[in-house]
């Protein structure tokens, strides 16, 4: 009888997931047979959250939901028991369950909303199974691995008129409301050049994958950890950071913190979808004159352009750049020698036609250049504030949740974070386009895509003058998956 009911468990959860992943050219339709209809919630007027990824990121995006206290924190979910323990421990009354799809497959009538704080490659296709079931979604950010993903995750939004909301608390912040009011006020003219700078990764990059294999945690599901990416042998240091630095898992330094540098821009600017990127990357010599070849591994260091049409806001296109691995822009010569440049690591810089302004991560700490304008400025407040700041993000999420869909303003909704999420999606495609292999007839290699600039055909999600890095656009799942 045990080893029956495990087989209908298990038939059970695959039948679940056969509507939850995402269809290869549309959408797969759920019928709506566990909710009252779009946004609907229990009549405590309470959110019930079921939490995938309770441990690292996790535990404290729960645990921020929680603190808005207009949430209970109904389900915990984690393929490794010992990441989860914590939040275990703090929501004792949560269920707790290791697959996310036998999660829910059992309780979906039992749920409001499901936040995703697991690594970057299972963010859609958790995301898009909680939106088919009506579930409000809470998404880290970047919100997904590929720009087909984000693509998807945008169109599902609407589709199923559920609240979302990705996880970059900046947008959140005082600052790109600050930056806003200025910009709009003309004090630095009209924006045509952007630069972002990271000191991440501060996780190891441009390295070969290691040849040892370990013994997978007796607390980790290692193949449920891999999720829809290809299938590889357990290896020590992976797990639970490490990923970011792998394409397979992870989108690098762009995806740690792209959203949080470049969320000001596409605020302050209304920036949607780039035209045209390239990108250059640093190398690693493995001998003299020998350069490593480390293609399933993200470089330690990069600097991409990208090109944006004109907008609403600007007088034509705008050049953003993104600099990581500790690569920074020249430094204006507004800033007098001794001033710190964003934050030190991490910053945001606008050019325009009258003068320049500059941010810290998460938007925090806008300032004009040079400093000693910021004494007098006197442009007033038009932007409602999120009461918290950053923090706030979480409090506006789940508030927008009990309000119903399109009944409250969010900071970070899918139809925002989606075109912010595919331009860092189409910078790492120009990056990973630099360790693209083209071999002629006599079966030499060459790497076409360190040479060029990429033209984007949006419409289409398609690179038209490279054709080989459209690989990347949109990856196949695992088999199963």
């Amino acid at each position: 009888m045990e080893e029956t009911n495990k087989n209908q468990e298990t038939s059970s959860r695959r039948n679940f997931l056969k509507t939850t992943a995402i269809a290869a050219s549309a959408f797969m339709i759920v019928p709506r047979h566990v909710l009252g209809g779009p946004g609907f919630l229990a009549p405590s007027d309470r959110l019930i959250i079921a939490g995938i990824g309770a441990g690292g990121k996790g535990q404290s995006d729960i645990a921020n939901f929680h603190k808005s206290g207009k949430a209970d924190i109904g389900f915990l979910c984690d393929v490794h028991d010992s990441r989860a323990a914590a939040s275990v421990k703090a929501f004792p009354k949560a269920k707790y369950y290791r697959d996310y799809r036998e999660l829910f497959d059992k309780e979906h009538k039992n749920f409001d909303a499901v936040s995703v704080s697991t690594p970057d490659h299972s963010h859609a296709i958790i995301a898009l199974g909680a939106m088919q079931l009506g579930k409000h979604v809470y998404v880290q950010k970047p919100l997904a691995h590929d720009i087909y993903e984000a693509r998807a995750l945008t169109a599902a939004a609407q589709k199923y008129k559920v609240v979302t909301q990705m996880g970059n608390q900046g947008a959140s912040n005082d600052g790109p409301r600050q930056m806003k009011e200025w910009y709009d006020a003309g004090l630095i003219g009209d924006v045509h050049t952007v630069y972002a700078w990271t000191d991440r990764p501060v996780w190891p990059q441009g390295i070969p994958w290691s040849a040892n294999k370990a013994e997978v945690p007796k607390d980790l599901d290692w193949d449920l950890w891999l999720g829809t990416a290809p299938y590889k042998d357990y290896v020590n240091k992976l797990v639970p950071f490490n990923w970011r630095g792998w394409w397979d898992y992870g989108t690098g330094a762009l995806g740690d913190m792209g959203c949080h540098l470049l969320e000001a821009p596409f605020s302050v600017l209304n920036l949607k979808y780039a035209t045209e990127v390239q990108a250059s990357v640093g190398s690693v010599y493995v001998d003299e004159f020998k350069r490593g070849y480390f293609p399933d591994s993200c470089p330690p260091s990069s600097h991409v352009t990208l090109k944006f049409p004109k907008t609403n806001k600007t007088k034509g296109d705008v050049v953003v750049h993104w600099m990581d691995g500790g690569i920074q822009p020249e430094r204006p010569e507004e800033l007098e020698a001794n001033e710190v440049f964003g934050d030190g690591g991490n910053g945001t810089l606008f050019i325009g036609t009258k003068g320049k302004m500059m941010a810290s991560t998460y938007s925090a700490d806008p300032r004009l250049l040079p400093l000693s304008k910021n004494k007098d400025i006197k442009v007033p407040a038009k932007f409602a504030r999120v009461p918290g700041g950053a923090e706030g993000h979480y409090a506006q999420w789940v508030e927008g949740c009990i309000a119903g869909y399109g009944k409250k303003e969010l900071s970070s909704p899918f139809d925002i974070a989606g075109p912010l999420t595919e331009a860092l999606l189409m910078a790492n495609l120009a990056i990973r386009g630099t360790d693209v292999q083209v071999k002629n007839d006599k079966g030499r290699a060459s790497f076409p895509g360190r040479d060029i600039k990429l033209l984007w055909d949006n419409n289409n999600m398609k690179v038209t003058n490279f054709d080989a890095v459209n690989q990347f656009v949109k990856r196949d799942y695992r088999k199963g998956w």
